[in-house]
């Protein structure tokens, strides 16, 4: 049921959440001009795994097909929402915590764990 291109899907996605995290840290900077605010070390290093997420989803789609790897994408705002707590000292609402059981619940019927 589970092979190697689920977990290379839950890397693509983890390393898509950190670079959020990159491009959020670098959104609440101030900088001394237009030009340093988008090319600068954090917006670069976010694009970048941004562009190394995506190649290892497109690479996913041949073992998980496009249903599969579309299924695991929302992993993404699960990693977010506990990555920005732990870095931005974000709160767990309760609209958090029931989007994130409605997206294992989807994940879960969707690969038949229910």
């Amino acid at each position: 049921m589970f092979n190697i291109f689920f977990f290379l899907m839950i890397l693509a996605e983890l390393v898509a959440a950190s670079s959020q995290m990159l491009l959020k840290k670098s959104a609440g900077k101030e900088y001394p001009s237009f030009i340093r605010e988008y090319l600068n070390v954090l917006v670069i290093s976010g694009y970048g795994l941004l562009v190394v997420s995506m190649i290892i989803t497109i690479f996913c789609y041949g073992g998980l097909g496009y249903m599969g790897t579309v299924v695991m994408e929302p992993i993404n705002y699960i990693l977010v929402m506990i990555m920005s707590r732990i870095f931005f000292k974000e709160k767990f609402t309760n609209k958090k915590i029931i989007g994130v059981l409605f997206i294992i619940a989807g994940i879960g019927v969707f690969y038949g764990l229910g």
